[in-house]
């Protein structure tokens, strides 16, 4: 795998949460840096429009930068500006959650 190529992101629809709103999981896998963040926004910003729930899962995501931080930030930014949909990050490994307590932004992206 190069570099470039080295993060995956796979979105499943799942139906519907206990809430009733539509539930879509995104899987990402391998390292969300500057090479791979558009990535993860062109996976992630049409569901935004569609609304419901989407959760990102980061258990396999073995590296992130600052650039991979930033798409994760403005992600949830766009998700909370446009109000259509719930957007949570889960799994988050113990260097992802390092970089997020360093960067102070454990309590935006975890709520």
């Amino acid at each position: 795998m190069t570099p470039a190529s080295s993060f995956q992101c796979e979105v499943q629809e799942s139906g519907a949460d206990s809430q009733g709103n539509k539930l879509t999981m995104v899987k990402c896998y391998g390292r969300l840096m500057s090479e791979t963040a558009a990535d993860l926004k062109g996976a992630v910003k049409p569901l935004l429009e569609e609304g419901g729930r989407i959760v990102i899962d980061l258990g396999d995501v073995n590296y992130l930068d600052s650039s991979g931080l930033g798409a994760l930030v403005g992600l949830k930014v766009s998700a909370i500006r446009q109000g259509l949909c719930i957007l949570e990050f889960v799994n988050m490994t113990p260097r992802v959650l390092e970089l997020m307590r360093i960067s102070n932004l454990v309590q935006m992206l975890s709520a």
